[in-house]
């Protein structure tokens, strides 16, 4: 199976958001050593939980970085930017790191609404053209002139760099035929809900276009995932997020607990349905019960990758689950 990963540079209790590019970096480093085949850096606003909200400048660090894991965002919120501005972004990181740069795109906001208006310093924002948005997007970084009379005049550059890959984000499955008839990879985030059908992909597969982006269709379906050595310790390591993810649902946003901290929480036993329940979108065991769940998955829906978040306290775990994963399905 392809492994990749998708990080948010988590900001743990105790650590800075410097701390957290840092491991960025050292992450992007050790899953190229294992093998995977991409890293995306997710855009988060508004929050001191996520220092990622600026995911294409962290691309190109960690580009620099590294030899041949090919890395991207995963998403790029187009709500936010200007087609043009996208499109030279992203033409410049793949004219750098040629052949290993993905541009995904995402259509939610990264953020809640007072980041949505700060983005567009105030303005009511534009959320029913951005599939629009992304076809201009699309013709800037191929070279091509959009029909629009605000960008016919214009050319992108760097110009004739090489393209990058193209994958459009989803949860729910709406963008799925969007994603085809475009010719783009299609990137689910089973972690959101814990839902997925194979009517999603069959219709992405159905609707595939092959492009200048993409050849044939390809389906990366992205999981929450903790995992260690014992089942007892992944639990362990696993309770903060599970904890975290709960008080969320509540509209509570706080620190993220430490996983001592984390066993000492008092748990309700409507708290603990709502933390079994969970395990649909939060896969927590060994690394033979974690790789077994993730091939059975790939076995129903037929994606081609999976991709990997997780967010222990310690770096050290962190980097660890993604070296077991490897050893199991790599």
């Amino acid at each position: 199976m392809k492994l990749s990963v998708l990080d948010q540079a988590p900001v743990t209790k105790g650590n800075t958001a410097l701390d957290a590019l840092i491991k960025a970096e050292q992450l992007a480093i050790v899953a190229e050593q294992l093998g995977y085949e991409r890293m995306w850096m997710a855009e988060h606003h508004n929050t001191n939980g996520f220092a990622s909200s600026a995911p294409e400048i962290i691309v190109a660090h960690i580009a620099a970085k590294t030899k041949k894991i090919r890395v991207g965002t995963g998403g790029t919120m187009i709500m936010h930017y200007s087609p043009y501005k996208m499109a030279e972004v992203f033409k410049t990181l793949s004219a750098l790191a040629p052949g290993r740069i993905d541009f995904g795109v995402g259509r939610a906001p990264g953020g809640d609404n007072a980041a949505i208006f700060a983005l567009a310093e105030g303005r009511q924002p534009d959320l029913h053209h951005l599939y629009e948005k992304l076809d201009t997007t699309l013709k800037f970084i191929n070279d091509e002139a959009p029909e629009s009379s605000i960008y016919n005049k214009m050319l992108a550059t760097p110009a004739h760099v090489p393209l990058p890959e193209a994958w459009l984000l989803g949860s729910s499955g709406n963008s799925a035929v969007q994603a085809g008839r475009k010719g783009l990879g299609y990137s689910y985030a089973q972690f959101f809900n814990g839902f997925m059908e194979k009517e999603i992909f069959e219709a992405y597969r159905q609707n595939f276009v092959p492009s200048v982006y993409m050849e044939k269709p390809e389906i990366i379906v992205s999981y929450a995932v903790t995992t260690a050595e014992s089942k007892e310790e992944a639990e362990f390591q696993a309770k903060p997020f599970d904890i975290s993810r709960m008080l969320m649902m509540r509209g509570q946003i706080v620190e993220r607990m430490t996983p001592e901290e984390a066993q000492d929480y008092p748990l309700s036993e409507m708290d603990r349905m709502f933390i079994k329940d969970n395990r649909k979108m939060h896969f927590v065991g060994t690394p033979q019960e974690v790789a077994d769940k993730l091939l059975q998955e790939q076995q129903t829906y037929g994606f081609d990758e999976a991709m990997i978040c997780t967010i222990p306290h310690s770096q050290e775990v962190r980097l660890n689950v993604y070296r077991l994963l490897a050893q199991q399905l790599m």
